[in-house]
């Protein structure tokens, strides 16, 4: 059973982060926002667009940087920078944790991009 929560969580995520920056609505069954640290946003533009694609099309899940297995995660590196980004899990007044993070009725999503160093 927790086996399925996770991937499901997982399939949620990455329909979540693929979406990153987009004006599509294909992205209407998992709500949520995007956030990015004062070291991400002061990367010059051409950087931060890169890295954001680069979020967007991350898929080199493994267990060291994703152990449960639902793609909430993830590390790479670009120019002298290491990025990361974290997909957290909020109730849908984004005050307190999801209840049900597999519910996407339940849950609002909240993904932050980030410079290595401010983890």
């Amino acid at each position: 059973m927790a086996k399925d929560k996770a991937k499901l969580i997982a399939e949620q995520n990455d329909l979540f982060r693929q979406n990153f920056g987009s004006n599509t609505s294909n992205n209407k069954e998992v709500k949520g926002q995007y956030c990015v640290t004062e070291g991400f946003n002061n990367l010059p533009l051409g950087d931060r667009l890169v890295a954001t694609m680069k979020i967007r099309k991350f898929d080199n899940f493994n267990p060291d940087n994703d152990p449960y297995k639902e793609h909430d995660m993830g590390r790479f590196k670009q120019n002298a920078h290491t990025i990361l980004w974290k997909i957290d899990y909020y109730d849908l007044n984004y005050e307190y944790g999801s209840p049900e993070p597999s519910d996407s009725t339940k849950t609002r999503r909240v993904l932050t991009a980030m410079l290595g160093n401010e983890y």
